[in-house]
């Protein structure tokens, strides 16, 4: 194996690969990323049985041929190159890497040992690229990251017809958002249930490229199924989490509420952020809203406090409610919008967060429940 290729491609191709790559993998093949040379490509792969990830390259290739190396380490190798073609040769079991006055040689391990890559699955339909990434990035934040619960470490991806909603809940938030797509059958109708790190990754990296992105799936029964994203000359594929049981979510969102606000976004992420500096990590805020506007207060009798007044149009009894600082913040920083609605149905049952467009009103597709925390005065 023996091509030349543009660092800026090549950094860009080995650092999207090798970052789904495990840390600690349970054979070290599995810490490689395969380099392929064929018909004039350069095929970039990681696969450690969970996640795979594929991205091709136009090389000037002088000799067809693949090689096995670390995955890590040849990505921060690249990164630091000097904007300058690289050469790049597979000598023995080593591979030769040069660009400009720099050179590195790295040992390579057993192409042989390494795993078949899967198939990406049956197209399911496409999505527009910019949407799709938009809508992971606003569900992702609410996902669980506690492993013991695997299933809160998901993305609940439900198609249905031409929409696709998303949901991801920790037990303590839940996040939804609804979007339209190009399904490949009329009646498409089922469910997935995606690890949300790979999902938010993948979606980070594919809406940038522009375009669409095939959404390709695969059910093989409980949790044995799998997904696969295609984009531009980028693929992954990834194993299901098992979303049999999944709780019924939908349910926790109030058919009505009872007291509403309407908040500017960047102000009250300010405020937060301000008022939390006398409060310990998790340390509930407290928010008191009346006609006159909007009291954030945090820390007790005998701590710190801090307290802080700002402008809210607010409708119904006025009323305190506490939430974890950093979930209200979250929350507020998806909404892509420059104004907020609250709605409340009392202090102790869940408030949803809605974006208002430009006139005011609330935009559909997006709502994030948060549930409050109970404090004394």
């Amino acid at each position: 194996m023996k091509f030349r290729v543009e660092r800026d491609a090549l950094a860009d191709a080995v650092a999207w690969t090798a970052k789904s790559l495990p840390s600690r993998p349970s054979v070290p093949v599995l810490a490689g990323v395969m380099l392929r040379v064929a018909d004039g490509r350069l095929h970039v792969s990681g696969f450690d049985y969970e996640v795979s990830s594929q991205v091709d390259v136009e090389v000037q290739a002088d000799a067809d041929g693949a090689a096995l190396v670390s995955g890590r380490l040849l990505a921060e190798i690249t990164k630091a190159l000097p904007a300058k073609p690289v050469e790049i040769a597979a000598v023995g079991s080593h591979l030769e890497l040069v660009c400009g006055s720099a050179r590195f040689t790295l040992p390579t391990m057993p192409v042989e040992d390494y795993p078949t890559l899967p198939e990406l699955p049956q197209s399911a339909g496409t999505v527009d690229a910019a949407t799709f990434a938009a809508a992971v990035a606003q569900v992702a934040i609410a996902a669980g990251r506690d492993e013991t619960l695997p299933m809160m470490t998901g993305v609940r991806l439900e198609l249905s017809g031409s929409t696709i909603a998303l949901l991801a809940t920790d037990r303590y938030r839940l996040a939804v958002r609804e979007i339209s797509w190009e399904p490949a059958a009329d009646d498409v109708e089922t469910t997935a249930l995606v690890p949300a790190r790979t999902l938010a990754d993948t979606a980070k990296t594919l809406g940038p490229l522009g375009g669409s992105v095939t959404v390709a799936l695969a059910t093989a029964g409980a949790g044995e199924g799998m997904i696969g994203f295609a984009g531009g000359t980028r693929k992954t594929t990834s194993r299901l989490l098992d979303g049999q049981s999944y709780p019924p979510v939908r349910s926790l969102f109030p058919a009505s509420f009872n007291a509403e606000a309407r908040v500017p976004v960047s102000a009250l992420v300010e405020v937060v952020k301000r008022v939390s500096l006398v409060a310990e990590k998790a340390t509930p805020i407290r928010l008191s809203f009346t006609e006159e506007g909007l009291v954030v207060e945090a820390g007790g009798t005998e701590e710190a406090r801090a307290s802080e007044a700002m402008e809210a149009t607010f409708t119904g009894e006025p009323f305190t409610i506490a939430f974890n600082p950093q979930y209200l913040i979250d929350g507020l920083g998806a909404l892509g919008a420059a104004t907020a609605v609250f709605g409340f149905t009392d202090a102790f049952k869940p408030a949803v967060l809605m974006p208002a467009g430009d006139d005011g009103e609330v935009v559909p597709g997006y709502r994030y429940l948060i549930m409050p925390i109970r404090v004394g005065r």
